[in-house]
C-alpha cells in the first residue's frame, strides 16, 4: 500500500471510529479553554472539568483572575497538580490579555504562545476549538501513535507537528489530533498498546516492528 493510499485509509477509519470528535474540555468562550488547557498539563480531562467550575465562579474573566491572590487560585486548582506553577501562569497570562490584548484571547498562534503558560499544544488546541481554525495539536498521546503509525521519525512535537501538517489535510488538522488523542487513550496505550483489538491493525507497521 502506498504511503498516500495508507494514509487516506488511516483518515478513514479515525473518522467512522470519531464520527464527532470534540475536545473534553468543559468550557463556555475561548478564556475557559485556555485556562482549562494550561491547567490539563499533567492532569486528566476529567479532573480539570472537576476543578474549572468553581474557579470560572469565583474568577469569571481575566480581569478578575488578574486581580485574583495566588494563594486564592491555588486552592481552587489544586487537584489538577504543580498547580503552584499553574496558578502563576494563568495570573500572569491573565494580566497579559487584559493588558495587551483587551481581556480578548488572541487567534493567532504567534500572540497566543507569546501568553505566559501557552505552548503550541495549547494554542493549537484554543485555535482548533474556539475559532475554527485549523491546527495540530501535538501531546504525547499524538507524537506516540504518529510514530507508532510511521508518520514522522522525530521525538520532537514542533517536528512531529510539521511532519503531520505536510502528509494531513489542512481540513482534518483538529479532527485528527482529537482522533490520535482519543486512540491513545484507547487501544493504542503507551506501554502495553493492545494491537490486536486497535481498529487502525490492518493499516499500522508497529505491532510486526516489535521485537
Amino acid at each position: 500500500m502506498k504511503k498516500k493510499e495508507r494514509i487516506e485509509k488511516i483518515l478513514g477509519i479515525l473518522k467512522s471510529q470519531y464520527p464527532n470528535v470534540n475536545t473534553q474540555l468543559d468550557h463556555k468562550n475561548p478564556f475557559e479553554l485556555l485556562i482549562a488547557t494550561i491547567l490539563s498539563a499533567q492532569c486528566t480531562d476529567r479532573q480539570v472539568n472537576l476543578t474549572t467550575p468553581a474557579l470560572f465562579a469565583a474568577f469569571p474573566d481575566p480581569e478578575s483572575l488578574m486581580k485574583a491572590d495566588i494563594t486564592e487560585i491555588e486552592k481552587l486548582i489544586k487537584s489538577t497538580g504543580f498547580y503552584h506553577n499553574k496558578a502563576k501562569n494563568i495570573k500572569s497570562c491573565s494580566a497579559m490579555l487584559v493588558e495587551k490584548y483587551g481581556s480578548e484571547v488572541p487567534a493567532e498562534l504567534e500572540k497566543l504562545v507569546s501568553l505566559p503558560g501557552v505552548g503550541r499544544k495549547t494554542a493549537n488546541v484554543v485555535l482548533g476549538m474556539a475559532f475554527g481554525i485549523p491546527g495540530m495539536v501535538v501531546d504525547t498521546h499524538v507524537g506516540r501513535i504518529a510514530g507508532r503509525l510511521g508518520l514522522t521519525k522525530s521525538k520532537n512535537p514542533e517536528q512531529i507537528e510539521k511532519d503531520l501538517m505536510k502528509i494531513i489535510p489542512k481540513s482534518r488538522w483538529n479532527d485528527f489530533s482529537l482522533e490520535l488523542i482519543m486512540t491513545g487513550r484507547g487501544p493504542c496505550k503507551a506501554r502495553k498498546p493492545l494491537c490486536e483489538e486497535c481498529y487502525l491493525l490492518e493499516v499500522c507497521p508497529y505491532p510486526g516492528s516489535k521485537a
